[in-house]
């Protein structure tokens, strides 16, 4: 299984988001290494087809497909909740969904 785990630096929500992904990675057992990257400028973002910060994928799988689809740019990420609210950063049950 492979993670990564993308954000930029101007984004204030990454520290919570990553603290969530390690949370649902030991509630489940699993020793896996998180590829973590920052993404710099608008050509990165592009390129990695980077969605806001903070982005996390599976196996190259967006945890949120809903947001995956937005346009590449540096800035902070919406995550789509299952009661419609939006919220920074994508909730426990979507990354405990997009693991195996």
């Amino acid at each position: 299984m492979e993670i990564e785990f993308l954000f930029w630096d101007g984004c204030p929500s990454h520290p919570e988001a990553r603290q969530l992904l390690d949370d649902v990675l030991a509630a489940r057992g699993l020793d896996v290494e998180v590829h973590v990257r920052e993404v710099f400028t608008q050509a990165e973002a592009e390129e990695l087809r980077f969605p806001g910060s903070p982005t996390i994928r599976v196996d190259g799988r967006d945890v949120d497909s809903e947001g995956s689809t937005a346009r590449p740019a540096l800035n902070c990420r919406i995550y789509h909740r299952p009661d419609g609210r939006p919220s920074p950063v994508p909730t426990r049950e979507q990354l405990e969904a997009a693991l195996p």
